[in-house]
């Protein structure tokens, strides 16, 4: 759980009408999917599916370096290739010592 998230919690229970771990007006929400596609149609921002968010949370901890074994924990793959497959490839920076290393424009003539 980040810094955010407990306060968040917090206030959400203190606010609470229900007892209920999630609620809506004060009754029992048995399920996410309709609330985050109404929530996705208000927004306007086209096709997003609920696992659309994990993928983003992965990537987003990827380009801040964190190490793959702790994603890949996060998401509780069950290999680590999993992770490196499904999100590996959409950080610029993941190949980039590689590409570095084939820098012709720097090599010297005859050399």
């Amino acid at each position: 759980m980040n810094n955010a998230t407990r306060p968040a919690l917090m206030a959400a229970h203190e606010a609470a009408l229900a007892d209920n771990v999630i609620e809506y007006a004060g009754r029992r929400v048995k399920g996410i999917r309709t609330g985050f596609a109404n929530a996705v149609a208000r927004s306007g921002i086209g096709h997003v599916r609920i696992h659309d968010l994990r993928h983003t949370a992965a990537v987003a901890m990827l380009s801040e370096e964190v190490p793959l074994e702790k994603v890949s924990e996060m998401l509780d793959h069950s290999k680590m290739a999993v992770t490196f497959s499904t999100c590996a490839g959409f950080l610029p920076q993941h190949m980039q010592d590689a590409v570095d290393v084939l820098d012709f424009a720097s090599l010297k003539r005859g050399a």
